[in-house]
């Protein structure tokens, strides 16, 4: 295995939504300068790479990522003298900051969307993807929406644009010349401010097939599923013509330096690798793994899929793994709160580097929305169906004063039910709290060669029980998991003596064993071995 050199392959990637961080304001929407005044905090805790959601100008269909203008800040998130500052105050304190990049579409009050609408002889008409109506009406194809119905909308200028998101969000046609050096200008403008790289957001849908071919149905689609899911996105993305853009967004960042690129690629494993691209020709550094967030939490599953990303990975490629985010359910509703002590624990001790989501080191569950006050346009678009993704952008709680610290006026969203409880502060003061056993996790894992930088290797193991060695040269240390409420324990020939190291429940570390390791429920360990 190859050295590491990387800042980005021993950090921890922290997921921030600006909207529900911090307010600095008191508008109930947090802010820039909100996120500023808690860089100390996420220094404390050990993260390294802050990743900071669209905070650009946007009409907020999508929440900013219906983006009006690439090179500015949107006034609710501040200006851009507050994203200067946050920028220098996170350098200061070594933290990386990656912004969102969103390159498959703009909003349609984007200056260049407003220019390509207004006649079909516009100079920037093709910077968008147009078709006319085929014979007999209707739609060109059969692409679905991500946010449900036709991925065509009818405009007054006599013909259908795409929009793989909301209507709101349109397309960016890619393989015109003149939109990639201008999308290059966009991620040079913040370059050149000191960024650290991007996190590309649906960076699978940026190329399309140019003859537009209908979209095959998924054998697979059960009813009731997410509407877009009945077609195989076959001719609309993931496309082969993609990767020499990358290649070509790839030599615009490496230009700058030891830079960054994540990319969101909600692909099959066997998909998903190819976006590192190959030796002499590569892509991006780190397309995001979100595997484990789909997989059955049993032992067995978790440890398949797990198998399956180290064996598909190409020469040298670094492995990036994520347990949320802000479109998916939360960890802690997902398992509860017992066996997201144990996803804590392989998160941060598995190969690759990880992505924490806020809220998540407290254990935040999903947070009900009453029907007046949803905002996710997913949710309205498509009601009834539980597809809203307001519940896991909830406002972070830091303490126990008003309105959970997060702002002096009203949340935009509902706080977490138990906030009096469930906060910064008060799980700071909790010695055996979750948010102490990720601050512990961390400082082991960067401590510790093993876990940052060494190899992996699995461990058969029986029962709900998950084991893997993490070894850098002759240090060897034990990673198991008991994914089951129930007691139980793992023996191995040569009865193996070793020191637990940390314990999920921070109560064993020193404590030694010799032939079996005994775990009780809900208990995950970290021990090197003698």
């Amino acid at each position: 295995m190859k050295k590491t050199r990387h800042w980005w392959e021993r950090g921890i990637v922290y997921q921030i939504y600006p909207r529900s961080f911090m307010d600095s304001n008191g508008d109930g929407i947090g802010d820039l300068a909100g996120i500023a005044s808690m860089l100390d905090y996420l220094k404390w805790l050990g993260v390294d790479i802050l990743w900071l959601c669209p905070f650009y100008p946007s009409p907020m269909a999508d929440f900013g990522y219906d983006v009006s203008d690439f090179t500015d800040v949107d006034p609710v998130f501040g200006t851009l003298g507050d994203f200067d500052r946050l920028l220098a105050e996170a350098h200061r304190r070594d933290l990386r900051v990656l912004l969102d990049f969103v390159p498959n579409h703009t909003s349609d009050r984007h200056p260049w969307f407003i220019e390509a609408r207004a006649s079909r002889s516009s100079r920037r008409r093709d910077w968008y993807i147009w078709r006319d109506s085929p014979a007999g009406g209707g739609p060109p194809n059969n692409w679905l929406s991500t946010f449900g119905g036709s991925a065509w909308e009818w405009d007054r200028s006599g013909q259908f644009y795409l929009h793989t998101y909301l209507k709101k969000q349109p397309d960016l046609n890619w393989l015109n010349p003149e939109v990639r050096q201008a999308m290059f200008a966009n991620m040079r403008f913040w370059l050149d401010r000191g960024v650290d790289g991007f996190r590309l957001d649906a960076l699978w849908h940026i190329m399309k097939d140019g003859e537009l071919r209908d979209n095959p149905p998924d054998p697979d689609y059960r009813p009731g599923g997410k509407p877009y899911r009945a077609l195989q996105a076959l001719y609309c993305g993931d496309r082969p013509e993609i990767h020499p853009l990358l290649r070509r967004m790839r030599r615009l960042v490496d230009g700058y330096g030891d830079r960054l690129l994540v990319g969101e690629l909600y692909l099959p494993i066997d998909r998903l690798v190819n976006y590192y691209g190959s030796v002499g020709q590569p892509e991006i550094h780190l397309p995001t793994n979100f595997h484990l967030i789909t997989t059955p939490w049993r032992a067995r599953a978790v440890a398949v899929t797990i198998d399956r990303s180290e064996a598909a990975l190409p020469p040298e490629a670094w492995p990036h793994f994520a347990l949320g985010n802000h479109d998916r359910p939360r960890l802690a509703g997902r398992l509860g709160e017992g066996q997201a002590r144990v996803a804590a624990m392989l998160l941060a001790t598995l190969r690759g580097t990880p992505s924490l989501y806020y809220g998540d080191e407290l254990g935040m569950p999903d947070v009900p929305v009453p029907p007046e006050e949803v905002k996710d346009p997913w949710e309205k678009n498509c009601p009834g169906r539980g597809l809203g993704r307001d519940p896991v952008r909830s406002p972070m709680p830091w303490d126990d004063s008003e309105n959970a610290g997060f702002s002096a006026g009203r949340p935009w969203l509902p706080l977490v039910p138990d906030w009096r409880s469930r906060n910064v502060a008060a799980h700071q003061s909790d010695p055996g709290s979750l948010l102490n056993l990720y601050r512990r996790l961390i400082v082991l894992r960067r401590q510790e060669p093993a876990l940052h930088s060494g190899t992996y290797r699995p461990i058969p193991a029986g029962g709900d029980f998950l084991l893997f060695f993490r070894e850098a040269g002759r240090r060897r240390l034990l990673v198991a998991l008991n994914f089951r409420s129930g007691a139980g324990g793992w023996r191995s020939r040569g009865d193996p003596a070793g020191r637990i190291l940390l314990s999920t429940f921070l109560d064993r570390e020193g404590e030694r064993f010799r032939g079996r390791l005994e775990l009780r429920g809900n208990e995950g360990v970290v021990a090197e071995l003698e």
